[in-house]
């Protein structure tokens, strides 16, 4: 995100806050040429985000024409939304607008059901950082070189909907993939990691991804399985059990060459054999939202398989990492960034979904495949097996 808000309050003299479009597009570019020196939001890109469905671009104006403006994005199949530019013309500065852009921000995304807010901002806006925090955002994460000038960004957070209950999890750190691919070995590294693992850079993910891949796909590389990830933790000493709701052949939904599919399950089938052979627990049935929870409060970490559709509108089999649970909602580390879209690891860390959505979105293809590991401690003494 970058801001360019009010230097300072004096008395607030209030605007009307509306919805924009396209009749502002060059004032809107104004400001953003006038405010901005570097990562600004081009002419484009205005114009699509004033068509996304679930894109909020909001101006401030008086008589005298618009003044600023917020620009919120909320995720896909989620309950987060995410401040991702705010900007209050220089000559309109001191009269409290980027203060009434973020509750008019707030509350037009909480009427789209978002829970939390989310936004970036440079560490050297002290303005900014100060009325963030008035305004009850905390910090929680800062992410070294993330603006065009190498300057640091601090990711701050706000709860706009409240409920009762409290976490059940544990710190889990996140980790993106570094390639289309490789979602699985990302959220197992991330897994591990919560466990004391500090091994998570490309080379592990990528030899995970060595270890565990199994789907034959049609092009391009396959991604992994459940019985590869399993048997890959169980080499790195953790613990780990398996829970499939079917023990045949994963992911031929898409697979109409018999060649293929011959492949596909003699991969399948040594795979299995070793998961028994390693002692690896299976358990046919699906692993619940509510054994999630349990498992967390064990320091158990569930790496569970979805469709991505709810959150990409893209159908594909994806691993993410549930890092925490409440009452309400399961939160997701998803490890798939899309860069091109503007998106950043705000966007896709500790993602609350609802609990009967999560549950519905944790199974793949026509046939409905539930397929998860719950991730334990390694026991004393036991080693990585290289």
């Amino acid at each position: 995100m970058h801001d360019a808000s009010d230097q300072k309050t004096q008395t607030a003299i209030p605007a009307t806050i509306r919805e924009a479009n396209l009749h502002d597009l060059d004032v809107l570019v104004r400001l953003e040429e006038q405010s901005f020196q570097s990562d600004r939001i081009s002419r484009r890109s205005f114009r699509r985000f004033l068509h996304g469905a679930n894109d909020h671009l909001l101006v401030a104006e008086d008589t005298g024409g618009v003044l600023g403006y917020i620009l919120l994005l909320r995720r896909q199949g989620t309950r987060l939304a995410r401040i991702y530019s705010l900007c209050v013309d220089a000559a309109a500065r001191g009269r409290g607008l980027a203060e009434q852009l973020i509750r008019a921000g707030e509350d037009e995304v909480l009427t789209a059901g978002s829970v939390y807010v989310r936004l970036e901002v440079r560490r050297d806006n002290d303005t900014a950082i100060r009325l963030y925090r008035r305004l009850g955002y905390r910090v929680f994460e800062s992410i070294p070189d993330y603006y065009e000038d190498g300057q640091e960004a601090l990711r701050l957070e706000r709860r706009i909907r409240f409920h009762t209950g409290t976490s059940t999890g544990f710190f889990v750190p996140y980790y993106n993939q570094t390639t289309p691919f490789t979602c699985g070995p990302a959220s197992l590294l991330m897994a591990m990691g919560a466990l004391g693992n500090s091994s998570a850079d490309q080379r592990e993910e990528l030899r995970i991804w060595r270890e565990a891949t199994t789907v034959y796909m049609t092009s391009g590389h396959g991604g992994c399985g459940p019985h590869g990830l399993a048997l890959a933790a169980h080499r790195r000493g953790f613990g780990v059990e398996m829970f499939l709701n079917d023990d045949g052949v994963l992911f031929l939904d898409g697979v109409r060459d018999e060649s293929k599919k011959q492949v596909l399950g003699v991969v399948h089938e040594d795979y299995r054999e070793q998961v028994v052979s390693a002692g690896i627990p299976v358990h046919h049935k699906p692993l619940t939202v509510q054994a999630m929870a349990r498992g967390l409060s064990e320091h158990k970490v569930p790496v569970v398989l979805i469709s991505s559709w709810q959150l990409t509108r893209e159908k594909a089999p994806h691993w993410v990492v549930v890092a925490a649970m409440d009452e309400d909602f399961v939160y997701i580390h998803d490890p798939e960034i899309k860069w091109d879209r503007e998106e950043s690891v705000t966007d896709r860390q500790n993602l609350p979904i609802d609990r009967a959505a999560f549950a519905r979105m944790a199974r793949f293809g026509q046939w409905a495949t539930r397929a998860a590991l719950l991730v334990s401690a390694p026991a004393r003494g036991r080693r990585r097996k290289d």
